[in-house]
């Protein structure tokens, strides 16, 4: 199986509870929590409850249910932290990296939801 998930990483203990979370929302399926190092003064991490490692796993094995509530929660992150443009402030931007090529730290699906500032370009042009 391509997707192996290893249920010791960080995201797994702060959902079994073994780590505190600065949380900004918890649903049936998911987990919104501040990110300990935030690269914008908004940064909130959204997590699905289920084991799946890149947003492609997700999509691929995730129940209809599990899908719609991380959609949502996503959404009503940017709602409740002010984000949505025209609700005070100018936008966000929503990330997620997959696998060593695309950066990511964590085998553990979690987009990043980031805003509160002119955030700059996404990946620099290739000299």
């Amino acid at each position: 199986m391509p997707y192996a998930y290893d249920d010791q990483n960080i995201f797994a203990k702060i959902l079994r509870g073994e780590i505190p979370n600065d949380t900004v929302l918890e649903t049936a399926h998911c987990l919104a929590f501040r990110d300990l190092y935030p690269q914008a003064p908004v940064h909130v991490l959204v997590i699905p409850k289920g084991p799946y490692v890149t947003y492609d796993h997700f999509a691929a094995e995730a129940s209809a249910a599990e899908i719609a509530d991380f959609t949502r929660t996503i959404g009503e992150v940017c709602r409740m932290t002010g984000l949505r443009p025209g609700d005070g402030e100018d936008g966000y931007r929503v990330i997620s990296n997959a696998g060593e090529a695309g950066l990511q730290e964590v085998p553990h699906l979690h987009m990043h939801v980031l805003g509160g500032r002119v955030l700059g370009p996404l990946v620099a042009k290739p000299a």
